[in-house]
């Protein structure tokens, strides 16, 4: 579909594949066995640690998922390492000074007695980057990619129930390929997936609805059956609906002959009755429950949870989701979780999705590649759109030794388990091809673009197509002009940081639907300016949504010295150009979208002091040096530059309860005010109509008394899929946050749980993440607690010299 269809109709019920109970035999084990526990590691690059019989007695004991690269480096030297840090990092400030090499898994295993006669495969959910993978010493198959979910089919080479196996898997992550932190290793979920040989295929189920009203929905399935047999079989094949509370709404089936060593496609279609439409205030979810039947035994089963909803983009309306009108209000994000790095622990994957709900985000776009299922799942979960994105280059390379090497041989392989694995998602609106690859425009890119679409169309009819598209930044002088042949070619026209441009181009391509799938904080109000004026810009996508490791310091501000960077040298490790930092906080660009977003009515923010003769430069992605604070110790008299943002007509700017002035914002939302700083409370009003509405107070904290632990939650699950995350304050006598407190925190940890990570946000502090201490900043530091798999309670303790010491306990059940 060409970029001149001026309406889109996209109606998919959407779902993922988890594991469930395989047949009605209570003897049969699960489909998808959990394979993360158990595995010896090591960062070696020894040849022979495929062999059945290598001595892997010293490696690490670990489970999955697991990044080495956020681990302390194992031999560390004074002025040149510092945790995970290294000077000599091959990635240097683009990977956020980490190291990658190469490392080693090894594991045992036993099948089950009642695994005879079935087939074994395992399932990698990713890992980064080149990954081959043994069973009993025989090399089972390769995986280029870091970023797609793969399997083999490992039957042959496994030994009869009862006797041990092992898999050795090298993963490895060398040179410069990677723009930003990537992790290493296995850092998403491995599974064993057994099955009968009359089976689902892996990603078989499919499930679109053609159909959707309030009143009624059509659901289409479409199931891939596979008989590894030698005759042909005769299935039934049963499909269930259950709604969120278990009840069956409907019910259908199917009998087919599967022929010998093949596989067919079945088509069923239900009809449900006032569906509950999944929508980012209520993702109401159903789950379809597909079993196949042999002599009326179950063989195999799969239960899908999926969403049904209906979204129309047109240059006319802009974004329909079921309906209704919808701005994206979009943030760009790169997979590592800050102080646990890229490994997947599905904790984690929910709390940043729940962060950027609370911070105003609706719409997520993976960048620059495809997301951890877990991640999806909360999104289909909690109620946030998704543009899915498969790659950062092609052909043509952005690093050395990047992924262009292996695009020709690898793309349909990657592209299609990218597709067939998400595609049921109902938070995904959008398939991304790419981001700014240099041959977007050149004859070459033009030809890989229309074979990644119809790739994507064959797959996933339902869903429109997007690529993330810049200025011809690697070729200087080319005309923009040149850009319009690949955005012929798309659904969806991506705009990276060129919101100046689009009235221009409505103009020259009226039938055009844009949005910024990058922009800056800077230019918040720009962006968001053209969201609301016209239909045909659907959102924006902030560069980015949550700081990140690795293409450190792109978000700063400092000293103008005449020579500008875009990433900051030693120490820096942290992009910090997020809306909301490295621990979950709120940053200060933050507050101005709230404005601009129409979230809240007045903020304020004061600007740190500045130092004598220096004049602020801010980077094209940051933010000034400001603060939500009225903390700051030793400047009294000195003038302080204090921001209000707000749409009132007029605010007001009070200390200690005295009008300092009264102003207009100017067309940025921005009022700006001078005073000198003396303790107390600054005080911001909107003034409507000569009557102060909306206010925000900042008030001085004082002195530093004591510690405060508070958790996210303090009762887990025992799993080791589970987190705590425990921000560590500095407070005063009165429990009040100290804003420019930075100490050393030491942590103790007991009980039915461990430290995943720990750290903050300031982007050029440079500490390890696994030991049990920690730097404030402003304040503020972060402990992640894992439970080890038993119930029970996990005790941390936090203490600071003269402070008072602080404890919580998080239950494990």
């Amino acid at each position: 579909m060409q970029n001149n269809f001026t309406k889109f109709l996209l109606s998919a019920a959407i779902s993922i594949t988890i594991q469930t109970t395989q047949a009605q035999d209570k003897n049969d084990y699960l489909r998808i066995r959990p394979f993360d526990s158990g595995w010896r590691f090591s960062r070696t690059t020894t040849t022979d640690a495929q062999l059945p019989d290598f001595n892997d007695s010293k490696w690490r004991l670990i489970d999955l998922p697991h990044d080495w690269s956020v681990e302390d480096i194992p031999d560390q030297v004074s002025g040149k390492t510092i945790g995970p840090f290294s000077k000599d990092s091959p990635g240097g400030a683009a990977t956020g000074h980490t190291v990658g090499g190469t490392g080693w898994y090894r594991k045992a295993f036993t099948l089950h007695a009642t695994d005879a006669g079935k087939l074994i495969s395992v399932y990698f959910e990713g890992a980064y980057m080149e990954t081959d993978v043994w069973v009993n010493g025989n090399h089972v198959g390769e995986h280029k990619y870091g970023y797609t979910s793969f399997y083999f089919d490992i039957t042959k080479y496994c030994k009869p129930a009862g006797q041990v196996n092992i898999m050795a898997v090298r993963v490895v992550n060398n040179g410069k390929n990677s723009r930003w932190y990537s992790g290493s290793g296995l850092y998403r979920h491995v599974k064993l997936i057994v099955t009968d040989p009359l089976h689902i295929d892996q990603w078989g189920v499919y499930i679109t609805t053609p159909k959707v009203s309030p009143q009624s929905a059509i659901v289409k399935i479409r199931t891939k059956i596979i008989n590894s047999a030698h005759s042909i079989l005769s299935a039934r094949i049963q499909t269930r609906i259950l709604d969120a509370a278990g009840k069956r709404v409907t019910q259908t089936e199917i009998t087919k002959s599967i022929p010998a060593n093949s596989h067919s496609d079945v088509l069923q279609s239900l009809d449900l009755k006032s569906p509950k439409l999944w929508s980012l205030e209520t993702p109401n979810l159903y789950r379809a429950i597909v079993t196949v039947l042999k002599n009326k035994k179950a063989k195999d089963a799969i239960t899908t949870p999926f969403g049904i909803r209906s979204i129309s983009i047109t240059t006319e309306n802009g974004l329909l989701l079921n309906g209704k009108k919808l701005e994206l209000r979009g943030g760009c994000v790169h997979q590592d979780n800050g102080v646990l790095g890229s490994a997947v622990i599905d904790r984690a994957e929910e709390r940043r999705i729940e962060l950027l709900k609370s911070n105003g985000f609706n719409a997520i776009r993976c960048s620059h590649n495809p997301p951890s299922e877990k991640f999806l799942e909360a999104c289909d979960r909690l109620g946030m759109l998704v543009i899915d994105e498969a790659f950062d280059q092609w052909e043509k390379p952005k690093n050395p030794d990047d992924y262009h090497q292996f695009f020709d041989a690898w793309w349909e392989r990657d592209f299609s388990s990218m597709i067939l694995r998400d595609r049921n998602h109902p938070s995904i609106i959008l398939w991304s091809i790419g981001n700014e690859i240099e041959e977007r425009a050149d004859t070459s890119g033009l030809e890989i673009a229309k074979k990644l679409i119809t790739k994507a169309r064959e797959l996933d009819p339902t869903r429109m197509i997007t690529e993330a598209i810049c200025e011809f930044w690697e070729h200087p002088g080319r005309p923009w002009d040149e850009t319009a042949p690949a955005f012929a070619l798309l659904d969806v026209s991506g705009y990276n940081y060129q919101w100046g441009r689009y009235e221009n181009d409505h103009k020259n391509f009226p039938n055009r639907i844009m949005m910024g799938t990058e922009s800056v904080p800077q230019h918040a109000f720009q962006n968001w300016d053209q969201v609301e004026k016209h239909p045909y810009v659907i959102g924006d996508f902030v560069w980015t949504a949550i700081d990140y490791l690795g293409e450190s310091g792109i978000g700063h501000s400092d000293c103008d010295t005449g020579k500008a960077t875009q990433q900051e040298p030693w120490p820096w490790f942290n992009g910090y150009c997020g809306d909301i930092d490295l621990i979950g906080g709120k940053k200060p660009q933050s507050y101005y979208r709230d404005i601009v977003w129409r979230r809240t009515k007045v903020e304020l923010a004061v600007h740190v002091p500045h130092v004598s003769d220096c004049k602020e430069r801010i980077s094209y992605w940051g933010w000034p040096d400001e603060e939500q604070s009225w903390t700051w110790p030793g400047n009294e008299g000195k003038i302080m530059e204090v921001n209000v943002y707000s749409r009132s007509p007029r605010v007001r700017l009070l200390l200690n309860g005295k009008t300092i002035d009264e102003k207009t914002p100017d067309s940025l939302l921005t009022a700006k005010f001078e005073l000198p700083y003396a303790p107390g409370e600054l005080k911001a009003v909107n003034v409507e109509n000569g009557k102060e509405t909306a206010s925000v107070v900042f008030t001085t904290a004082g002195e530093a008394k004591g510690l405060r632990l508070k958790a996210d939650r303090q009762q887990i699950n025992a799993s080791r899929n589970d987190l705590s995350f425990v921000t560590a304050e500095v407070v005063n006598e009165k429990g009040n946050l100290i804003p420019n407190a930075v100490i050393r925190v030491q942590f103790t940890i007991s009980g039915s749980g461990g430290l995943a990570g720990t750290g903050n946000a300031n982007p050029a502090d440079m500490m390890s993440f696994k030991q049990p201490k920690s730097n404030t900043f402003r304040g503020k530091c972060l402990v992640v607690l894992r439970p080890n798999g038993l119930p029970g309670n996990i005790t941390l303790e936090a203490r600071a010299d003269g402070l008072e010491p602080a404890k919580i306990v998080v239950e494990t059940k």
